[in-house]
């Protein structure tokens, strides 16, 4: 008779433990876990960061919705000029998540604190340069976007003190970086968390002069936000020198270390292009949409806010696949980071798929949220109705696009930009807007079109391979 011996059961992980793992922070080896759930793990709080990081614009557009077309109409004009210093916090901060998990896929943890830093510095140095002249000529910025002297008039205090936030917008956007290129995305949520917790109580107070406040009309909505984000980077500068990260800055790595300062610069330099040329090419669509008057762009601000706020998941899994990428090149693991895209891509043409459906059938749900104006309303819709087309292909290129960029190849990234914004939606954008019968709905549909041209362009270079061997 064969003695019968209690093997104590493993315990089985399920959808809800990965969850909560993830919020709460993982120690997991992403060179190492299964795929699947290191992409859960890390897109989890990316995706949560990420509806933070939106949820600044929502709030504020909420109660700027209250202040009329003209209101609406400044924030949409500062923020697409605000696309450019997005695009060189999104350039450097790639370059940092790729640099970063480069060297904790290496299991060097000093290297990475090496290059943490050596990104604020140049992240600091490039926000001066910006935000100074941006503050001193909010004026003629605004009259180059198309603003009218009114709209001028009443917004220009908003642009002043959004591009004067613009060191703080940096310094948010780079130490997230360093947390999600170290693989600790939980932390990089709680930040977001806490800013946007201060901006939502803040924004009525200031907007509207509740209480002891002083009534700053759209004005308040910039104190709000940098407010918000400033409390935000201090909490981030305490979790870094404090050693509840896994990079931890001290007083010994506050220099400058030439040799990766320049390799830093050097892939940067393409990430900021590739990123410019993506928001560059927003503004003239901007430009193209404001020659139909106010409530276009009123209304093309509100359907491209509810869009980047509903595509929040997916921009999370990209930059998850991104660091997921990273951390196995570094470890010499380029078939593992390959499998790691291609899975992370399916997931998200799912979710994009679903999403899409609500977009092309159902737009005026979201858009009756954030205006009355039957005529605001109905450019919003269109606007939603017409990129949600472009859904399914988005997916896959999107996630494709910050693949090359977490193997530190942001070259590429740059070229198909190029090919797919500023030889494809700019020309097609004015001509059907200009030229056809579709009007403002022809530079619309310039969106997802250019989208598809990225992602196919995208699929083609990805397989072929050659990212896997970039060293950064």
């Amino acid at each position: 008779m064969q003695a019968h011996i209690d093997i104590p059961s493993q315990p089985k992980t399920t959808l809800w433990h990965t969850i909560a793992e993830a919020i709460k922070g993982t120690h997991q080896d992403f060179t190492e876990v299964s795929i699947s759930r290191g992409v859960f793990l890390l897109a989890i709080p990316m995706v949560l960061e990420m509806f933070m990081e939106s949820l600044f614009a929502l709030v504020d557009m909420f109660w700027v919705t209250r202040l009329g077309a003209n209101a609406v109409a400044t924030v949409g004009l500062t923020e697409s000029m605000l696309a450019l210093v997005f695009s060189v916090a999104l350039g450097v901060s790639f370059s940092t998540t790729a640099m970063v998990a480069r060297r904790i896929g290496e299991k060097d943890p000093e290297g990475a604190s090496i290059a943490a830093m050596q990104s604020i510095i140049l992240g600091i140095a490039i926000a001066l340069a910006m935000g100074i002249p941006a503050v001193i000529f909010a004026h003629q910025l605004l009259n180059l976007m198309g603003a009218d002297p009114l709209l001028i008039a009443s917004g220009h205090r908003y642009t002043e003190i959004v591009f004067g936030g613009t060191s703080i917008v940096l310094l948010l956007f780079l130490n997230n970086a360093i947390f999600r290129g170290a693989g600790d995305a939980s932390i990089a949520m709680r930040v977001l968390w806490f800013s946007n917790l201060i901006n939502l109580i803040l924004d009525p107070c200031f907007i509207f002069g509740v209480g002891p406040f002083p009534r700053l009309g759209v004005a308040g909505a910039a104190v709000a936000t940098l407010t918000g984000r400033s409390c935000g980077v201090l909490y981030q500068f305490w979790t870094l020198t404090n050693g509840a990260a896994r990079v931890r800055l001290t007083a010994r790595h506050l220099r400058i270390v030439p040799k990766v300062m320049a390799s830093l610069v050097r892939v940067s330099s393409t990430g900021v292009l590739q990123f410019l040329i993506g928001h560059t090419s927003w503004i003239v669509l901007v430009r193209i949409i404001s020659s139909f008057g106010s409530l276009a762009v009123a209304g093309y601000t509100i359907g491209i806010r509810i869009f980047m706020f509903v595509i929040l998941p997916s921009w999370g899994m990209s930059g998850a696949a991104a660091t997921m990428v990273g951390q196995n090149l570094g470890a010499r693991k380029p078939n593992r980071a390959q499998r790691a895209v291609y899975i992370t891509a399916g997931y998200n043409a799912i979710y994009l798929v679903a999403v899409g459906t609500v977009m092309v059938f159902m737009p005026y749900a979201a858009v009756s949220f954030f205006s009355n104006d039957a005529v605001v309303a109905k450019y919003a819709a269109d606007c939603l109705r017409i990129i949600g087309y472009g859904n399914l292909t988005y997916a896959f290129g999107m996630v494709m696009v910050q693949a090359f960029n977490g193997a530190g190849d942001t070259i590429t990234p740059t070229i198909i930009n190029i090919l797919s914004f500023w030889l494809c939606e700019i020309p097609l954008g004015w001509f059907l807007a200009n030229r056809t019968a579709l009007k403002v709905d022809g530079a619309f549909t310039a969106i997802p079109i250019a989208n598809t041209v990225m992602t196919a362009i995208s699929l083609i270079v990805f397989s072929r391979g050659s990212w896997k061997r970039r060293s950064i």
